[in-house]
């Protein structure tokens, strides 16, 4: 009883304190059946605890996250990461190597964490988005360079966070490492494209062979940074196919590949959503913020900006 009115006290605290951010258009909300979402990797550059996402999703009014697994990690005890230089490219020999000692031992007693750590935070932190309305979706954790009793850890904390998976970068090693793990779980594995997709021997479907529980994290933007075509065909081949989608806008390789705020480049964002809702694919679309954020403007000013392109998209 005293856990659960805890849980609700610090959704209300939470709530109050989104509720005073500047979002020039209010609480926003997207029609249709086509569910818009957010990676919280959006918000790298304001303060990102579990929490502070859950506030900024409630004040986007968007209620699915694919969450990273940073700020799930520390809600469920992890140590801390290791420090991060600002400039490591002005860093002396001496202060580059001190930096990697203490992020190797950082790293070190995260891992050692990890294998002792208990799934009650992970279920607990679930069980907080849900009652705030907001659903993890998906959970960014894991990786095929890891030891396979640490690759299993990242499943099992999916599955008590109530994630349909987990999602990482694309390539034939993670395809294949991570499908037994899936399978095992019952969980996907959403793949994340970058600009590998132009590559002469990249292929979809070998990478989708290794499992039925293999799926693709299609980012739209990098998908036409690399090629200069709409992903359009893509996701209509590979419709059962694909976890998520990743939106955001990018210029093509013969206009130089940029991240642009959305509408000024040229990845069909409204096009696609309006194919998930044309079609009815159930394809969950993930805003990710990337482009870079004007002076006079904040992380969540231009969240909602996309949030507005989301929603106009699908009412027209």
């Amino acid at each position: 009883m005293s856990h659960s009115f805890s849980r609700r006290s610090f959704l209300k605290t939470t709530a109050l304190a989104a509720s005073t951010l500047v979002i020039p258009r209010g609480v926003l909300s997207v029609p249709s059946t086509v569910k818009v979402g957010a990676i919280s990797y959006s918000f790298r550059q304001i303060p990102g605890s579990a929490e502070e996402i859950l506030g900024y999703m409630q004040t986007l009014g968007l209620d699915t996250v694919e969450l990273m697994g940073g700020p799930a990690e520390a809600y469920a005890g992890a140590p801390d990461a290791g420090p991060r230089p600002r400039h490591p490219e002005s860093m002396t020999q001496e202060e580059r190597s001190n930096y990697v000692a203490a992020r190797t031992a950082a790293q070190q007693e995260t891992q050692k964490w990890r294998r002792s750590a208990s799934m009650d935070k992970f279920a607990e932190l679930g069980d907080m988005y849900r009652d705030g309305g907001v659903d993890v979706d998906i959970l960014k954790l894991g990786s095929a360079n890891w030891f396979e009793e640490d690759i299993d850890y990242a499943y099992r904390a999916a599955k008590a966070i109530g994630a349909r998976g987990i999602s990482f970068e694309i390539s034939a090693l993670s395809s294949e490492r991570m499908a037994p793990f899936a399978t095992k779980h019952g969980l996907l594995n959403g793949m994340h494209n970058h600009l590998q997709v132009a590559n002469e021997n990249f292929d979809f479907d070998e990478y989708l062979s290794h499992s039925p529980n293999n799926m693709l994290n299609l980012d739209i933007g990098h998908y036409v940074a690399a090629l200069g075509t709409s992903p359009i065909p893509v996701i209509k081949k590979y419709h059962n196919r694909i976890s998520h989608l990743h939106l955001k806008d990018r210029k093509s390789p013969e206009n130089g590949q940029d991240n642009v705020a959305w509408g000024t480049g040229d990845t069909p964002i409204d096009e696609v959503l309006r194919l998930l809702r044309d079609e009815n694919y159930p394809i969950p679309a993930m805003i990710e913020l990337e482009y870079p954020i004007p002076e006079d403007s904040s992380v969540m000013e231009e969240m909602a900006k996309c949030v507005d392109y989301c929603r106009e998209a699908l009412e027209s």
